[in-house]
This record gives C-alpha cells, sequence and structure tokens, in this order.
C-alpha cells in the first residue's frame, strides 16, 4: 500500500463492502488529459477514432469535452511544470486509455490507422486482442476486443 492509503484490515473490509452495496457505477464518464494543443487533440480525435464534440460553449471552451458512445475525454491544456496546483505538482501519468470494439471495427481500426501511417502494435492478452498507438501529445491508446473469433 501507499502512504496515502491505510492497510486493509479485516475490520475495513465489511465498511468497504457495505459502502460499495450503496450504489452502483455505470463505467467512466470521461478521462481528463493534459494536451499542448487543445484544438489539435480535438481535432485527432475527431478524424482518427470518430469522436465529437460535446458541451460546446460551456465552460469557455475549457476542457473541451469529446466522446463516442458512452465514452468521453476533457481535454485540458497542459500546465508548465511549476504550477502551484495541486494536482500538478508531482508527475502522475496515464498509463494508458482502453476503447473497446467489435471484432469488425477492431479490424478497421488496425487498416484506419495504417492509412493515417501511425504506427501500431499487436497484443494477444489471450482474453482479448489489442492494438496500442500514441496521440499527437504520446498518450498510449489502446483499442481492444473480446470478440476472438477470425
Amino acid at each position: 500500500m501507499t502512504q496515502n492509503y491505510p492497510e486493509l484490515s479485516c475490520a475495513t473490509i465489511p465498511l468497504m463492502q457495505k459502502l460499495m452495496s450503496m450504489f452502483e457505477l455505470e463505467g467512466i464518464d470521461h478521462v481528463a488529459l493534459s494536451v499542448g494543443e487543445v484544438e489539435r487533440s480535438a481535432q485527432w480525435y475527431i478524424e482518427v477514432l470518430g469522436f465529437e464534440r460535446r458541451h460546446e460553449g460551456m465552460w469557455s471552451g475549457l476542457p473541451t469535452f469529446i466522446g463516442k458512445g458512452t465514452t468521453a475525454i476533457a481535454l485540458f491544456p497542459a500546465r508548465p511544470r511549476n504550477s502551484k496546483t495541486a494536482a500538478r505538482k508531482g508527475k502522475i501519468d496515464m498509463l494508458h486509455l482502453a476503447f473497446r470494439a467489435n471484432r469488425k471495427s477492431f479490424l478497421a481500426a488496425q487498416e484506419e490507422l495504417k492509412r493515417r501511417g501511425i504506427k501500431f502494435h499487436f497484443q494477444d492478452h489471450e482474453i482479448c486482442h489489442s492494438i496500442y498507438f500514441r496521440d499527437p501529445d504520446g498518450h498510449e491508446l489502446e483499442i481492444t476486443t473480446y470478440e476472438l473469433d477470425a
């Protein structure tokens, strides 16, 4: 465990189970990414992954929301490393952002990335297949399918 979270004990596990049974999450609403150029990144996600703009006209355009289905991304301008905002004091990176697709779309995504000259690599996770690639700011993205039948 990290220093921010106490070790779990036999006494805390039932409390956590009780709290978790009080509500049910539907899924991830959005992921917030800091990017070098908000508009460039928005256009990339729109053109390459088929996202659409959401909540236009809100918050003076920042963050810029883009989404596809029930998945959304909030794009924020990157802050300087010396920012005094608590969330920016230490370097905390997102490992990757994974999108789910059916088999047909998974294969089509590979063709589209090739067509656009975007390098990706394939990985067989046994329970699913994934491709990994990067957005213009270097965030690692994954498209995965659980439909393994050809």
